[in-house]
């Protein structure tokens, strides 16, 4: 109606019809995981949009458009062929909280820490034209000086990544740059200084228009486990042993493997409530403005995209896109977060972590000299005395009845509400029975009702007596290690060692997580490298069931077949599951990974003779698979 309206005859229609298919042609398309699965996507060539966009105008305009046209023209740089004043420097004002993010993606300037009202000269590359700019960071914005001449495109160019719709790398269509960003003509804007300082990118691992680096590269993390020492024991180890827990070393730990039983500890969550101690697990913190940056950098999930009082789940990646290991961050406050590790690599990841943050170890393949963004973020390792009031340690209550039970500890009014509605994944900072702590709804069960309790290491031993207390008499109990590892499994999710890294080198897309990796982000360590290993990607972890109750228990390497006898993959973890059954998860070839395919393991296989067929006599026992199911990745 609105063509025909103003007199668009079938030549007009016509025209637009081919500027649309123009556009469609245009398009580079290209498939992006998520959740629910591949999602189609397109980015389009930025010259190709805006000059579509000056004929669009064209048309309106020619046929009497109905809203304002006082945008046409300067000093808002509407149109690539709006006029520029004469000749001489426009300032550009960046503002939003996407805006720094922006700078760092698109020009040469190494802005991490860059002072308030510093000025320094860069290249802006707007659509394969490098652009000489001046910047300057403000109180609560960016300055950008440039030519007059360029200003059109620059706006232009800046207004369509904020948008997302732009194509910045053909060979890697997915990459875009952060937005929105508010853009706008800033008028009287004071000139750069010419003895600015100028940054060349060069320790920058990416931006647009990055080329390999030619300095001399970094060298690779090399990480070797120091000698063991004496076991260390948490602040409830008193705790568990009053409590006749058995103790075992786990990861230098002498931690509680069952109180009661594994299937006992296992019910009381999925029915009532779990009580684990995970105080043996690294805590940091990550603190300052740069602290967003520097985790972006070393995580492959989206931090920037975290709200105060959100948490998520990911992986760090070497250059190689090896997992170093898996981590929950949580954004407890606008410049700082936590970051929780396993106690087993809690050494390797602090080296790393400070590795990557001194720039002292390679963190790309391509430019080899490059350092990670955010080397200002402060990291602190919330275990350490020297932290003094700031300490934390885990204590994790998993299950149906465990907000009650958190509750049952006394509140406030407004804290209880909270709590009742802090949404999966959520986190606060709030007061309960005394106890100062930070409260994310999270764990390592499957269960949606569940809570991880950081409270200072000083007062954990009283925190865990008051919930036994207040728990016990509502069906919870103290679980173990064994437990841990059932639900965990039963779950479907990854330990570290068996479904990700370890002696398999499985990755995270092999691990069966390949959504949380946002490839979206323009740059993090070890993108490429991932991006490559998926592209040849030929497995995945699944969950499977045996199908018959009292069979024997599958270990890590045992082989699993098809139907035909196939060797198709390996079991990485097994334990027995709420209903009795024994639950795995194992990496299997891709064609056999759909749920309700039929497999076979032989559990201990590699710890029992073979035993050639001919040789087999009368009374003789002959090696057989034990028949077993795929299942849904995770519960339904």
């Amino acid at each position: 109606p609105w063509i025909t309206q103003r007199g668009f005859t079938e030549r007009e229609t016509e025209a637009l019809a081919d500027l649309i298919a123009e556009i469609l042609h245009g398009c580079q398309p290209y498939l992006q995981r998520t959740r629910r699965g591949m999602g189609l996507r397109a980015r389009i060539d930025f010259d190709l949009l805006e000059q579509s966009r000056l004929r669009v105008r064209d048309m309106a305009m020619a046929h009497g458009i109905d809203v304002e046209t006082t945008r046409h023209g300067y000093p808002h740089f509407y149109y690539l062929d709006d006029p520029v004043p004469g000749p001489g420097p426009v300032a550009l004002k960046l503002r939003g909280e996407a805006a720094e993010a922006v700078v760092r993606w698109t020009t040469t300037a190494e802005v991490d820490g860059l002072p308030e009202g510093t000025w320094v000269h860069a290249d802006l590359h707007a659509a394969g034209k490098a652009v000489p700019v001046a910047l300057r960071r403000g109180k609560d914005h960016w300055l950008l000086s440039l030519e007059a001449a360029e200003a059109p495109r620059v706006l232009a160019w800046l207004r369509a990544i904020s948008d997302g719709f732009v194509l910045i790398d053909p060979a890697d269509p997915q990459r875009r740059i952060p937005g929105p960003l508010a853009v706008e003509v800033a008028e009287g804007a004071e000139r750069p200084p010419k003895s600015a300082a100028r940054q060349d990118g060069t320790h920058k691992p990416w931006f647009v228009g990055a080329a390999p680096s030619v300095d001399k590269p970094l060298p690779a993390f090399r990480w070797s486990a120091p000698e063991a020492g004496p076991v260390r024991k948490t602040a409830l180890h008193a705790a568990h042993k009053a409590l006749g827990a058995k103790l075992v070393d786990f990861a230098g730990w002498e931690m509680p493997v069952w109180y009661s039983s594994v299937v006992e500890e296992h019910l009381a969550t999925r029915n009532a409530a779990g009580l684990f101690d995970v105080s043996h697990m690294g805590v940091y913190q990550a603190d300052g403005p740069q602290a967003c940056a520097f985790l972006d950098s070393v995580v492959g999930n989206d931090v920037a995209g975290l709200a105060v009082g959100e948490s998520l789940y990911t992986q760090f990646l070497d250059p190689a896109a090896h997992v170093i290991d898996d981590t929950m961050v949580y954004r407890i406050d606008q410049q700082a977060y936590l970051v929780v590790v396993n106690a087993a690599n809690d050494e390797k990841d602090w080296a790393w972590l400070n590795a990557v943050r001194a720039g002292s170890v390679r963190v790309d393949d391509v430019r080899q000299a490059a350092r990670a963004f955010g080397a200002g973020c402060e990291l602190r390792d919330l275990r350490d005395p020297n932290q003094g009031d700031a300490r934390r340690v885990d204590i994790a209550l998993q299950g149906p009845r465990s907000r009650e039970i958190v509750l049952a500890l006394g509140c406030s009014p407004a804290d209880a509400a909270r709590l009742k509605a802090l949404p999966w994944a959520g986190v606060m900072h709030a007061e309960f029975g005394g106890f100062d702590l930070i409260v994310s709804r999270t764990g390592y069960t499957g269960e949606r009702v569940a809570f991880e309790l950081f409270v200072h290491p000083d007062r954990a031993a009283e925190l865990w007596q008051q919930l036994i207390a207040v728990g016990t008499p509502l069906g919870m109990k103290p679980i173990g290690l064994g437990a841990r590892d059932s639900l965990r499994t039963e779950a479907g999710l990854p330990l570290y060692g068996h479904e990700m890294g370890g002696d398999l080198d499985l990755g995270v897309g092999q691990a069966g997580f390949a959504s949380y990796v946002k490839l979206h982000k323009p740059w993090f360590i070890g993108r490429s490298a991932y991006l490559a290993q998926e592209a040849q990607r030929t497995g995945e972890v699944v969950r499977f069931r045996f199908d018959e109750k009292g069979v024997r228990m599958a270990h890590l390497h045992d082989p699993v077949v098809d139907r035909r006898g196939k060797v198709i993959g390996v079991v990485t973890s097994c334990a027995v599951d709420a209903e009795g059954y024994l639950t795995g998860q194992a990496y299997l070839q891709l064609k056999s990974t759909v749920e309700g395919t039929p497999i076979g393991i032989f559990q201990s296989a590699a710890r029992e003779p073979e035993v050639a067929p001919a040789s087999l006599r009368l009374g003789q026992r002959a090696p057989v698979p034990t028949a077993a199911t795929v299942l849904s990745r995770f519960p339904r």
